[in-house]
C-alpha cells in the first residue's frame, strides 16, 4: 500500500487512534497526526470515568469486541456517594461496576499512552507536533472540542484519603452541572463542571474545594490546577464531503453527565469501519443506529435537568435512591426511546442557536474546523 492510499486522521485522542486501529487491523493503513508533541498533552493526570450503564453489557467487553485492550490502568467503581443542595448525602451502588476510572495524560499506564502503544504496534503511522487544519483527500477528523458546551475546573493531587468517588449537585458549586471528587491510590481529582455561569468558575472551584473538604474531610497536598471545556451537542450530520467526524468534533459526549470516553472510542471505531470498507457516505448510518438514540435522550436529559434547579436536583436524587441498583436506573433514564425521542424536537429547539459542528459552513470547505463563514468572510479571505 502506498503512502497515498494511507486514512489520515487529525487528532490522537481515543476517537482518532480507535480508528487508526480499526484500519490498521483491518488491513488498512492510518496516518494519525497530532498538533501536540504527545498523546494526552491535553490532560494532566486527571481521573475519568468510563461509563458502563447504557448496555446491559460490561463496556471492556464491546471494547475488546472491537479490538481495543483494556491495557490501561482501569479501576471499577460499583459505589458513590452523591450530595444534594442542602448536603444531604445519598449512597447509590451496584452490583456491576458503574463506571471504571482511568487516567488521562501522559503518564505510561493513562488511557491516552494504552491506546497509542496498542496503534504503533498495529502498524499506524503518528506524527506529533503536526497539526492537519485540511484534509484535502478526505479522512477522519477527531480534533476534540471546538465549541465551548461546558467547562471543568479543578484540582489534581495527592492525598492519603481512601479510595472513593463523591459527587454534588448544586448550582452554588456548579450552575447546571455538578462538582466531583474522585480517588484512587493516593491520587485524587477534584472539579467543578458547569454548563452555566462560565466567568465566575474561580468561584465556583473554591466553594467546591471547600464542600468537599468539610464533607469527606479531604486533605490535598501539591495540587495543580487544570481546566478544559467540551462540546454535548451533537451534530445532525457528521461528514462533510469526505471527511468524517469522530469523538467530541462532532459533539459525541452524553450531554447530561459529560461521560464521553466510551461515545468516543465507538465513534472512531465506526469511521474506522466506514473508511476501511463502506466510504465516508456509510458512516452518518453506522454511527445513528449505535449512537444516534443515546444522544437523542442525553439531550433531553440534558433539557429537563437544566429547568430543575436545586429544588428540582433534590426530588431527582430522593427518586434514584429508590432503586436498588444505581446502574440499572441509569440504564433505564439513558434507553427509554419510545417517550423521550418524541421529546427530543423541544430539546433541539432549545439548543437551535448553537452552531453546527460540521455541516456550517461553504461549499467545497475542506478545513477540518470551518472558519470560512465567520464574520462573512470568504473562504479565500479567511485564509490570507
Amino acid at each position: 500500500m502506498s503512502v497515498s492510499d494511507r486514512i489520515e486522521i487529525a487528532g490522537a485522542g481515543p476517537a482518532g487512534l480507535a480508528a487508526a486501529l480499526t484500519i490498521a487491523r483491518g488491513g488498512g493503513r492510518a496516518l494519525v497526526s497530532e498538533r501536540r508533541d504527545d498523546v494526552g498533552k491535553r490532560f494532566h493526570g486527571d481521573f475519568q470515568g468510563i461509563e458502563n450503564w447504557t448496555t446491559a453489557g460490561d463496556v471492556l467487553d464491546e471494547f475488546a469486541s472491537i479490538g481495543i485492550e483494556p491495557t490501561f490502568t482501569h479501576t471499577p467503581f460499583r459505589e458513590c456517594r452523591f450530595y444534594d443542595p442542602a448536603g444531604r448525602a445519598y449512597t447509590y451502588s451496584s452490583d456491576q461496576p458503574i463506571w471504571y476510572l482511568v487516567r488521562r495524560g501522559t503518564d505510561p499506564d493513562s488511557l491516552d499512552q494504552s491506546l497509542k502503544t496498542q496503534a504503533l504496534a498495529a502498524g499506524v503511522d503518528l506524527e506529533l507536533g503536526t497539526e492537519r487544519s485540511h484534509l484535502a483527500r478526505g479522512g477522519i477528523v477527531a480534533h476534540g472540542p471546538r465549541r465551548r458546551d461546558a467547562i471543568a475546573v479543578g484540582y489534581v493531587f495527592e492525598t492519603d484519603h481512601k479510595d472513593g468517588a463523591f459527587a454534588a449537585i448544586s448550582d452554588d458549586l456548579a450552575p447546571k452541572g455538578y462538582s466531583y471528587l474522585l480517588i484512587c491510590g493516593g491520587r485524587g481529582t477534584i472539579a467543578s463542571c458547569m454548563s452555566a455561569d462560565f466567568h465566575n468558575e474561580a468561584v465556583y472551584l473554591k466553594r467546591t474545594v471547600a464542600f468537599f473538604e468539610d464533607r469527606v474531610r479531604l486533605d490535598m497536598r501539591n495540587a495543580t490546577k487544570f481546566g478544559g471545556f467540551g462540546n454535548v451537542f451533537p451534530t445532525t450530520v457528521a461528514r462533510k464531503a469526505r471527511m468524517v467526524y469522530v469523538g467530541e468534533a462532532a459533539g459525541f459526549q452524553d450531554a447530561f453527565f459529560g461521560f464521553g470516553m466510551r461515545y468516543a472510542v465507538l465513534s472512531g471505531h465506526l469511521a474506522g469501519r466506514a473508511l476501511l470498507n463502506g466510504g465516508p457516505e456509510a458512516y452518518d448510518g453506522l454511527w445513528q443506529d449505535r449512537l444516534g438514540g443515546l444522544l437523542k435522550v442525553a439531550a433531553v436529559n440534558r433539557y429537563f435537568y437544566e429547568k430543575l434547579g436545586n429544588n428540582g436536583y433534590m426530588r431527582l436524587m430522593r427518586s434514584i435512591a429508590g432503586s436498588r441498583d444505581v446502574r440499572d436506573w441509569l440504564r433505564r433514564y439513558y434507553t427509554n426511546g419510545s417517550i423521550k425521542s418524541l421529546l427530543y424536537p423541544i430539546a433541539r429547539r432549545r439548543f437551535a442557536s448553537k452552531r453546527d459542528l460540521v455541516v456550517d459552513c461553504i461549499d467545497g470547505c475542506d478545513c477540518t474546523w470551518c472558519r470560512c463563514n465567520r464574520h462573512g468572510r470568504s473562504m479565500e479571505e479567511s485564509s490570507v
